[in-house]
């Protein structure tokens, strides 16, 4: 680090560790903090104290991105990120050029920091931002997420693809922060040149507990990976096995940046809670011999049960409700309204054992209204000053946004409604809620 020692270095990283410890209200032997964390703690100490850096002036942040072509996907996500403060800040500080090893160029972290800088300008003078430059570079980072999509890509949510509109294509927004988070954290990551294995072996901690063994595979993942984007974004889920002959379990930890929750069914199409899909993703499921993986004990395929859990709680979590179901013949929408709360969603009992409440508020909305084929992405974001609605603002050529929604909503969207409207805590609950941003409370401590 320029102008300090290492032996420095180090005694101001203990001190800052012991007061995020405190802060945090973890014990000791338990905290785990990544040096992503204590490094972005400490720049951010000694920039404040840098007589040579600008301090931040932030407009209100009410700035409408511009549709430059179907583009409605993007201009949601983008706009939740934008109200995503630590993210913002680390962004619009470049404080990544301090908090990143690889020489490879951080092309599009930059261009993402200039559209949140024509966000957040001071002098807006309600100009709307044209993201083109950033939408072009993550095509070229990213070049299989345009266009049509191939049958042997992954398995994530399904694509809308425009079937009366030949040569465009619908996005699927979750699909999108996906990929540009995954792309942001390999510009910014602090260990691009740890040595990854083709297959790395599997460890046994059977006489661990299950912190402990939880703590080494994550101690072991940002030994890879460890960037902004994981300090914010990632957290640990647990899949526990429980064999039925043996009484046997084990547990496999895997790193997620968001949550996909099915939707329970009703037959009369009534209202669901978030809570009801958070139950629905975290029940036990039975899994016969021939779909169960080999338990470790008995060393065959047996009878077993599987639930998940939420091991380490990330800063901030997605939650995306999953809408969009695939079948042998076609993709359907379920269009049923799904009740969350604002603040204080208590995310504990899907957590550890006694792990206490651990709290989060709302902040951003990702909706989606329309169909399968048709359909049109806007977002909800809160500030200082309240809830804003954030709809592509209008373009000359109506075309684009014209047919990707059905008739009525498109005329809706380009007629009666500006770029951003204020809106109350009230009007969020919808049948069009797609994709929830919450941030932990401050107050939510984690036992362990």
């Amino acid at each position: 680090m320029p102008g300090a020692g290492s032996a420095n270095v180090e005694g101001s990283r203990q001190a800052l560790c012991r007061t995020l410890v405190s802060r945090n209200g973890l014990q000791k032997e338990s905290a785990d903090i990544s040096q992503s964390v204590l490094y972005t703690s400490l720049m951010g100490l000694l920039l404040v104290t840098d007589n040579e850096k600008e301090e931040l002036a932030f407009g209100s942040g009410r700035v409408g991105l511009r549709n430059i072509g179907n583009t409605c996907f993007l201009n949601a996500i983008v706009q939740c990120l934008s109200h995503t403060g630590d993210l913002r800040d680390y962004c619009l500080l470049k404080s990544y050029r301090h908090d990143r090893f690889s020489k490879e160029e951080a092309k599009l972290t930059e261009a993402f920091s200039q559209v949140l800088s024509g966000l957040w300008s001071e002098d807006d003078c309600g100009a709307d931002v044209n993201p083109r430059r950033f939408y072009s570079l993550f095509k070229e980072a990213v070049p299989h997420f345009s266009g049509y999509r191939s049958a042997s890509m992954p398995a994530l949510p399904p694509v809308l693809v425009l079937k009366s509109c030949p040569g465009l294509s619908q996005q699927d927004a979750q699909e999108f922060l996906r990929f540009l988070l995954d792309r942001l954290h390999t510009e910014v990551n602090r260990r691009p040149y740890a040595r990854r294995a083709a297959k790395e072996p599997e460890q046994k901690f059977a006489r661990f507990r299950i912190s402990e063994e939880s703590a080494a595979m994550w101690k072991k993942h940002l030994e890879k990976d460890d960037s902004r984007i994981v300090d914010l974004f990632s957290g640990q889920l647990r899949s526990s096995l429980h064999c039925s002959v043996c009484s046997h379990y084990s547990n496999t930890f895997d790193v997620f940046c968001d949550l996909s929750l099915p939707i329970p069914k009703r037959s009369s199409g009534g209202e669901v809670t978030l809570k009801e899909c958070l139950d629905l993703f975290s029940q036990e499921e039975k899994l016969d011999k021939e779909n169960s993986p080999m338990c470790e004990r008995c060393n065959r395929h047996t009878q077993s049960t599987k639930r998940l859990s939420i091991q380490r709680f990330p800063q901030v979590i997605v939650l995306h409700l999953n809408r969009f179901t695939t079948s042998r013949w076609s993709i359907s929408k379920s269009t049923v309204h799904v009740s969350f709360p604002v603040t204080d969603l208590d995310l504990g009992p899907y957590g550890p054992v006694d792990c206490g409440p651990v709290l989060y508020h709302l902040y951003t909305i990702c909706n989606h209204v329309g169909t399968v084929n048709m359909g049109h992405y806007t977002a909800c974001c809160s500030d200082d000053n309240g809830w804003c609605y954030y709809n592509d603002s209008r373009s000359r050529n109506p075309l684009p946004s014209l047919v990707r929604c059905p008739l009525p909503v498109a005329l809706t969207a380009l007629l009666s409604f500006p770029s951003v409207t204020p809106v109350s805590p009230n009007q969020l609950q919808s049948s069009q809620a797609y994709v929830l941003f919450y941030h932990r409370s401050d107050s939510a401590t984690i036992r362990k």
